[in-house]
């Protein structure tokens, strides 16, 4: 079941918050805990044994950690154990094929791989356990003592298959004690309007463009095309995921809590190191708090630094997904962080703007054909073609159709990677009170509307994240 769905938006939705709010305050997180395991359990009906089975492992763990706090042994076995079992879990899921395949390939061996299904949200899920334990062992957070608070933590479906990541730290005092009042109510649907229009109306309809583009043999499109077909992926993947994570925040403020955000205008960015502190902001913060600065951050001088990046941007590819090109994919831009750290940032600081700006986008452009293509060699054939090394054509037929029947979609989604839609909302509501008042909602039901049409009619509605 994906928010971007007619099932969701007019069923579970609407039966959930309905279930919820007539509720009394004291069992809303035992319904949300229900609805939150139904919404699992219709893609991953198995799985959701697991997903329990970390739930009261790592609740039980936390409890023994927070009672030893002062045997050092005991409440080191209990982080331990906690993080072993968390990554063991994910290794066997996500990294079983990708380590018995390459052992294979390395000792020429034949051994078979048997392919497991990836259990929904386990990247997400997982780290959000260890960031409870790791937090409790270090003292920022006492213990949760409810269990039924601690499910609610983990299996609060707005984040809980794609994120984004939230640590128990930042939710802690809104399990049991969060407001919840009207203005947030339409504060959270507001944003899920916005994150469906993103995801149905601009992630899926540039994405058509791209599949089209990424079907066709690589020997056969012209360089123009290929540009046209990453800057579409580069589109669909920002207004896929943003538009994921806006509808989380948002269904997590109509049940009252507090998200933070995860995408700020990534694409505005004018170097690398800008650009990866606005996308996926959870997954930055988690490898920064859990890993990086626990390795010695900055710290420990250039050398250990640039250790401490490796492995960071390293871990970050590798997260995911259990393929080379991602490794290549996070290493390729922990390669830019660590030029721009040690040099090309004071570079980049007298010079114009644009010249950053356009550095950022080619960097980020080309790192998406990385993420994309599950085959390196497939990857780097696209990047020759992109750059004319080959015997493509410049500019051909399909590249001048495909701007024709796309060019206004383009320039659409140019103006929604930047700021100027949400303060052109913002002056609106300040300016137009009373028309605003009434004009805001009539558009946002329009919204809601198109999205409807779209999904009756497309069979097209992928989710990028999913696979991760």
């Amino acid at each position: 079941m994906v928010f971007s769905s007619l099932l969701f938006i007019f069923k579970f939705l609407p039966i959930t918050l309905f279930l919820y709010y007539i509720a009394p305050k004291s069992i809303r997180n035992i319904i949300l805990i229900l609805a939150s395991l139904i919404f699992y359990a219709w893609g991953e009906p198995v799985y959701i044994v697991i997903m329990l089975f970390a739930i009261v492992f790592d609740y039980t763990n936390g409890l023994i950690i927070e009672k030893y706090s002062t045997n050092i042994v005991v409440k080191r076995l209990g982080l331990i154990a906690s993080l072993t079992v968390n990554l063991g879990l994910l290794s066997f899921f996500k990294y079983y094929g990708f380590f018995v395949g390459n052992f294979s390939a390395l000792f020429h061996l034949n051994l078979t791989v048997k392919s497991l299904p990836l259990p929904l949200g386990i990247s997400f899920y997982t780290f959000q356990s260890m960031s409870y334990i790791i937090d409790v062992y270090l003292g920022k957070v006492p213990a949760q003592k409810k269990i039924l608070a601690y499910a609610t933590f983990v299996t609060m479906f707005p984040q809980l298959v794609a994120g984004p990541i939230v640590r128990y730290i930042d939710i802690s005092k809104q399990i049991d004690n969060r407001k919840q009042n009207l203005v947030q109510f339409l504060d959270g649907l507001e944003l899920f309007i916005i994150g469906l229009a993103k995801k149905v109306l601009l992630a899926n309809n540039i994405g058509i463009l791209w599949s089209s583009i990424k079907a066709a043999p690589q020997g056969e499109i012209s360089i123009l095309t290929a540009w046209i077909g990453i800057v579409s992926f580069t589109f669909q993947i920002y207004f896929d995921f943003s538009g994921y994570s806006d509808m989380a925040i948002g269904l997590a403020k109509m049940l009252g809590f507090e998200l933070n955000i995860n995408f700020n205008y990534p694409y505005i960015s004018r170097n690398v190191t800008e650009f990866w502190r606005r996308w996926h902001i959870s997954l930055g913060t988690w490898f920064r708090e859990y890993l990086y600065i626990p390795l010695g951050g900055n710290r420990q001088g250039k050398w250990k630094q640039l250790r401490n990046l490796f492995v960071v941007w390293f871990l970050t590819g590798f997260w995911h997904g259990a393929n080379w090109n991602f490794i290549v994919w996070g290493l390729y831009f922990g390669g830019f962080v660590v030029l721009e750290k040690f040099f090309l940032l004071k570079w980049l600081s007298n010079k114009p703007r644009f010249i950053g700006h356009v550095y950022t986008l080619l960097v980020v452009i080309v790192g998406w054909v990385f993420f994309e293509f599950d085959s390196l060699t497939q990857g780097l054939g696209f990047i020759r073609t992109m750059f004319g090394i080959g015997t493509n054509k410049l500019i051909d037929g399909h590249s001048i159709y495909y701007l024709y029947t796309n060019g206004i979609l383009l320039i659409i989604l140019a103006l929604c990677s930047t700021p100027l839609m949400r303060n052109l909302l913002i002056k609106f509501k300040k300016t137009m009170k009373v028309t605003g008042t009434i004009a805001i909602p009539i558009a946002y039901m329009l919204i809601v509307v198109l999205c409807t049409a779209f999904l009756v009619n497309e069979s097209y509605n992928p989710f990028l994240y999913f696979r991760f």
